[in-house]
C-alpha cells in the first residue's frame, strides 16, 4: 500500500509540475533519480536537488533551446516587465519573435509618456498545442496577456497593479454600459469570472482604473500591422471608444477580460 501511495503521490507531483510549468515534472523525476544515486544524506536533499536543476534549466538552459520551437523570451527593458516574476519563474513567458517586435514598437510608441508595459501569461517555450492552463489559447507563441493601466486619484498614471498576480481585479461595467459579464454567467458559463480567485491577494486598492493611460497603450499596439486581434470586454471597448476592427469579444467561453488585454498576432 505504502508502494502504491508513492507512486501515485509522484505522478500527481509530476502531472501539477508539468501543468504549471511545462519542465516541472521532467526535472523533477530528474531530480529523483539524481537524489537517488547521490549518497549523500541530509535533510531536504531532494527538495535542494530538484530547486537547483528547476532554476539551473529555467534560467540557462531552456532559453537556448526554446528558440529551436520557434519561441524566445519577452525582453525585459526599462518599459517592458512582467507584472508578476512568478511569469518569468514558471516559463510562462515564450513567445514568438514578432510579438517581441510589436512589444518593442509598443515601447517606442510610449516613450514620451510614463506608461510601462506589464505582461502576464504568454506561452510555454516548447510544442504547439501544450496547454498553458487555465488558457484556452496560449498555446502557439503568439498570444500574451498585459496589465490595464491604473492612475492616482488626482489623475497621475502608475505602473502599480492592483493584485498580486496582475489578474482577478475586475474593472466592472457601469450601469449604462452592457454587462457581458452577467449574461455569460446567466447563460451558466460559471467560469467566466473565474480569475477572482486567482489575484493571490489584492493591493493598491486605492487606484483607479486609467481609462486615458489604458486607451493610449491599446492604440500603440493597434498601430502595428502584426497584431490580428485584441481582446477586451466590451463594456471596456464602449468606454473606451474603441472602433478599430481587430479590438474583438472573446466570447462566454473563455474569462472576463476587465481585469487584462490579451493580444495575438496574426
Amino acid at each position: 500500500m505504502k508502494i502504491i501511495l508513492k507512486i501515485v503521490s509522484h505522478v500527481i507531483i509530476f502531472t501539477l509540475l508539468t501543468i504549471i510549468s511545462q519542465i516541472g515534472g521532467l526535472i523533477y523525476l530528474l531530480s529523483l533519480f539524481i537524489s537517488k544515486k547521490w549518497n549523500l544524506h541530509f535533510k531536504f536533499k531532494s527538495i535542494l536537488v530538484f530547486l537547483t536543476l528547476y532554476l539551473f534549466s529555467t534560467l540557462l538552459i531552456v532559453p537556448l533551446i526554446a528558440p529551436l520551437f520557434g519561441r524566445e523570451k519577452i525582453k525585459n527593458t526599462e518599459r517592458i516587465h512582467p507584472t508578476n516574476y512568478m511569469t518569468v519563474l514558471l516559463n510562462r513567458n515564450y513567445v514568438h519573435p514578432k510579438l517581441n517586435a510589436l512589444l518593442y514598437n509598443t515601447e517606442i510608441a510610449l516613450s514620451k509618456t510614463n506608461i510601462e508595459i506589464h505582461y502576464l501569461d504568454a506561452n510555454f517555450p516548447f510544442i504547439n498545442n501544450f496547454p498553458l492552463l487555465p488558457h484556452l489559447s496560449h498555446n502557439d507563441g503568439k498570444k500574451l496577456d498585459l496589465s490595464l493601466i491604473y492612475e492616482t486619484k488626482d489623475s497621475h498614471i502608475t505602473n502599480k497593479q492592483k493584485s498580486f498576480s496582475g489578474y482577478g481585479v475586475f474593472e466592472s461595467p457601469k450601469p449604462k454600459e452592457t454587462n457581458q459579464i452577467n449574461s455569460c454567467l446567466k447563460k451558466g458559463y460559471f467560469q467566466y469570472d473565474f480569475p477572482k480567485y486567482l489575484t493571490f491577494g489584492t493591493i493598491n486598492t486605492q487606484l483607479l482604473f486609467s481609462e486615458k493611460g489604458t486607451k493610449k497603450l491599446i492604440e500603440s499596439m493597434l498601430a502595428s500591422n502584426s497584431l490580428g486581434k485584441l481582446f477586451i470586454e466590451p463594456h471596456l471597448k464602449q468606454r473606451l471608444h474603441l472602433t478599430d476592427r481587430r479590438v474583438r469579444y472573446h466570447g462566454c467561453k473563455a474569462v472576463r477580460h476587465d481585469d487584462h488585454i490579451h493580444i495575438q498576432l496574426k
